[in-house]
């Protein structure tokens, strides 16, 4: 994740009467620059223009694959049925740590972007309830997997200023964002292996 300190990387474009230059990185550092989270707080909220330029098309993807719900543990001597029941919340993360969870300000501007370049709905947050049964054999444990099936976006905000802005009327922001699929289903697998020693020290003890 990108840290949202100063944003003296970042290309700043100054309109004037003789024309458009660039304000290379190494002049940028010259001189006091907004944070990310500044400019991305006056998307729309003090600018004539903010567009979002994609970079790629949308991509999908599936989550990193984790335990949900406890373990089941078979102490007996024959095969048991174990009902695991779980709750998992998948959020977002974007390269700057903004929130977009809110529906206003730069978090109403991003689903909007989201939604007009690509046709998608953003969704910051997706809860997932269910009971899986696992079958575990005697002197192993048992526990469920889950993996998300999730979206990333990537891209930068062009905003253009009525005055300038900390010196500029263009900035240029990088971004990207990951974030639950809307209306996925996830994959769920249900595993099993021999206890360990420990294992049935604590559990069968």
């Amino acid at each position: 994740m990108r840290s949202p300190a100063r944003i003296s990387v970042f290309l700043a474009a100054l309109t004037t009467a003789a024309g458009v230059f660039l304000a290379v990185p190494g002049a940028a550092q010259a001189e006091e620059q907004p944070t990310i989270r500044e400019l991305l707080d006056k998307c729309d909220n003090g600018t004539d223009s903010c567009v979002f330029h994609p970079e790629g098309d949308l991509e999908e993807f599936t989550g990193e694959s984790h335990q949900v719900g406890d373990s089941a543990f078979n102490c007996t001597q024959d095969n048991q049925s174990s009902s695991v029941t779980w709750s998992d919340t998948t959020g977002e993360s974007n390269s700057v740590g903004v929130s977009l969870s809110v529906d206003y300000g730069f978090a109403e501007v991003f689903k909007v972007s989201i939604q007009t370049t690509y046709q998608h709905t953003w969704e910051s947050s997706h809860t997932e309830s269910e009971m899986t049964t696992v079958n575990v054999r005697p002197g192993e444990v048992g526990w469920v997997t889950r993996e998300a099936q999730m979206q990333r976006v990537r891209g930068t905000y062009e905003l253009h200023f009525p005055d300038r802005f900390y010196g500029h009327y263009y900035w240029y922001v990088p971004f990207e964002a990951t974030g639950p699929l809307p209306d996925a289903s996830s994959t769920k697998t249900q595993h099993t292996r021999a206890m360990t020693e420990q294992e049935k020290s604590e559990h069968c003890g």
